[in-house]
């Protein structure tokens, strides 16, 4: 997949039709200093964009492949297009994660592209992990990186809240003990 090029196209098409949109999966985590590999490209996006995010996607040449409320899953017809998937923001937490966004620069300053903030990376990684159980081993390992590393500058009572709701605020205690106790 040629990252670059499509985060490029995207972006600027996002932002031709007045998308709004943030950056979230492995792209956030890169924006919050941590590398990981990646297969895909993900964002976040309001709902009410999903029909203009298929248009979009069909022009360039793009599949949808999956769809529900809460996500869209597209794959490019060749394979530089690679995988792109869309969180739909229609709950509270999501778009407000959506409206903390901070532009950021990509890809070694190549270009911006509004990422969501490392507490709302957690938020999702709670969930997915509250969700999918097989992720539960690298979502945590990925909490734990960004609260070793951002703990002194976010907001620790969204990411209180984001454990708080899924029943797994032990979880969190036991990390901050760990972060705590290695300073």
């Amino acid at each position: 997949m040629n990252f670059e090029a499509v985060l490029r196209i995207l972006a600027d098409n996002f932002r031709k039709y007045n998308i709004s949109f943030a950056l979230i999966g492995g792209f956030a985590m890169h924006a919050a200093g941590y590398t990981r590999a990646t297969q895909d490209i993900d964002f976040l996006i309001l709902k009410k964009d999903v029909p203009k995010i298929k248009k979009i996607m069909s022009t360039f040449g793009y599949e949808l492949v999956h769809e529900s409320e809460d996500v869209s899953n597209f794959v490019g017809k060749m394979k530089d297009l690679g995988k792109v998937d869309f969180l739909h923001a229609h709950r509270a937490y999501a778009q407000k994660m959506l409206e903390r966004a901070k532009e950021t620069d990509m890809l070694n300053g190549q270009f911006k592209a509004r990422v969501i903030l490392p507490e709302d990376i957690i938020g999702l990684k709670v969930q997915s992990s509250s969700n999918q159980p097989e992720r539960h081993h690298q979502d945590m390992a990925d909490i734990e990186y960004l609260l070793r590393t951002n703990v002194n500058k976010m907001n620790m009572d969204s990411v209180r809240e984001y454990f708080r709701l899924f029943d797994r605020t032990r979880e969190l205690e036991a990390i901050l003990k760990r972060i705590k106790h290695d300073d």
